[in-house]
């Protein structure tokens, strides 16, 4: 009898009455948790490579992908640097703003 007893009572206080207790609650919890964590380290590192590749106001332009290409020019010596100087302010001149 008392060990029936002493059962119940032990089972009622580290369950609780209505089954799992509380403990129901960080699974989900838990599962929420790594979800955001994942979508945050994650979903900034898509942002950052979609600004870097892509095209539009946080991205590689026409004209700043041009000026890339003049400057991979000139650092491999196909231009000198005053035809270097010289195209560079014809495409800055001509960047939309």
């Amino acid at each position: 009898m008392s060990t029936a007893l002493a059962t119940g009572i032990v089972a009622t206080h580290v369950v609780g009455p209505w089954g799992f207790g509380w403990w129901f609650l960080l699974i989900p919890l838990f599962w929420i948790a790594l979800i955001a964590v994942l979508f945050a380290l994650f979903g900034r590192r898509w942002r950052r490579a979609a600004a870097a590749g892509g095209y539009g106001p946080y991205g590689r332009t026409p004209a700043r992908q041009a000026e890339t290409t003049l400057a991979e020019r000139f650092a491999k010596g196909d231009i000198d640097e005053t035809e270097y100087r010289a195209r560079l302010e014809v495409l800055r001149a001509n960047a939309p703003q």
